[in-house]
């Protein structure tokens, strides 16, 4: 125990991101590893809010919208994290939920596709929203449904083929699925890609416009830390945003919003991905949020984590009875997302154990133990920790 206890405090000495944790805030008294879940709160955002809420709401009310920004917001957001998922200003656009966004990019591309292309591809492994919507949109416009997992879509994939939805990093396991070569594979067969990026953007590079990304949407309140709730975004390739067909055209996607026209313009580029009045409240907290990746680099973060992961893995390996837990996380890092997921007898019980000890994760039925690792913020002394106490548990 003595040498990996040395080996944490050596890596931590060396750790170019360890000054990013005074940006969050944490109890040092717990090792927070749920991050994959919902992000720790930064240490800008309640004062933040507090001005949005008092000042911007309380004072200036209704000038706000122009004064404070509020009317670009969706679009200004939505440039900040483009750097983190590999895109150009002009790409993302911030708002809703992941499944409305979810939605509205698969049924777009099923629409840029067109009429002679009847099948829609969904990951058989996806997180069950994404399969719900997947099933409503083929339903809605006339398509077949076919759920696969990543590794069978090359072989899945026809002139049928409309358009496909794939998670970059599986929620259970945390195994980070090829999207250079899938997307290279859907655009051959003359298909549309939309990618769930929620486990993975602010873990590890994405490079959507680098892969010829057609659409992708994800969630701000995991690894971008924007809060419960927190909305969600749009990307859609540039190419393609003169064609996208938005399933929910609002008020504020027309093209002259405040003309109250009764037919529909959409606006020019990403706009198009907006509806309705954007949710200024928590939608302001994320951009407070990003503030904490001024001057970090995808890269950097990239690393760290597996470097997180490895010694997560290590320490288990010593301190873990055999046979009590298997990894279900794949070990090689082309295929590792940010996060390790242990099978484990008796899990929810177990997870539950941890977390009055101090060191919380999650559980996933019906027998996976998850932990996220947020390099912003986690240390390998923490992880060290974490896995001493999973097994004094076990």
């Amino acid at each position: 125990m003595s040498e990996l206890v040395s080996k944490a405090d050596a890596l931590d000495a060396a750790d170019e991101l360890a000054g990013a944790r005074k940006q969050f805030v944490l109890d040092d008294e717990v090792v927070y590893l749920d991050g994959n879940s919902l992000g720790a709160l930064p240490v800008n955002v309640p004062g933040r809010v507090d001005d949005v809420v008092r000042r911007q709401w309380g004072e200036l009310r209704i000038r706000s919208w122009d004064e404070s920004g509020w009317w670009t917001a969706p679009e200004r957001i939505g440039d900040r994290i483009a750097p983190m998922v590999g895109a150009a200003p002009g790409r993302i656009v911030v708002g809703d939920s992941t499944s409305v966004n979810v939605f509205k990019a698969l049924v777009a591309a099923v629409r840029i596709a067109g009429e002679d292309r009847d099948e829609i591809l969904v990951d058989a492994t996806t997180f069950p929203t994404d399969g719900y919507i997947a099933e409503s949109a083929a339903r809605m416009t006339g398509r077949t449904l076919r759920p696969v997992t990543p590794a069978e879509v090359p072989g899945a994939l026809s002139d049928r083929t409309a358009a496909v939805l794939l998670n970059h990093v599986d929620y259970r396991t945390g195994r980070l699925h090829d999207l250079p070569s899938l997307t290279a594979a859907v655009h051959a067969a003359g298909a549309y890609a939309v990618w769930d990026l929620c486990h993975s953007a602010g873990a590890l590079p994405v490079g959507l416009d680098e892969h010829g990304v057609d659409l992708a949407v994800g969630c701000t309140y995991k690894y971008l830390n924007g809060g419960p709730g927190s909305p969600a975004y749009l990307y859609v390739r540039e190419d393609l945003q003169d064609r996208f067909d938005s399933p929910l055209p609002g008020w504020n996607s027309h093209a002259d919003p405040f003309g109250m026209r009764g037919d529909f313009t959409p606006a020019a580029g990403a706009l198009r991905g907006r509806v309705g009045t954007p949710d200024i409240l928590s939608m302001l907290a994320l951009e407070a949020a990003l503030e904490v990746w001024e001057g970090v680099s995808i890269e950097a973060v990239r690393a760290k984590s597996l470097a997180l992961t490895d010694f997560f893995l290590e320490c288990v390996a010593a301190y873990v009875p055999e046979g009590r837990v298997e990894s279900v996380t794949p070990v090689a890092h082309g295929e590792r997302g940010s996060q390790v997921a242990l099978r484990c007898e008796g899990a929810g019980d177990v997870m539950k154990a941890l977390i009055e000890r101090g060191v919380v994760g999650d559980f996933r039925h019906p027998d996976v133990l998850r932990f996220g690792f947020t390099p912003l913020y986690v240390g390998f002394a923490d992880v060290e920790r974490a896995a001493r106490v999973l097994a004094q548990v076990l």
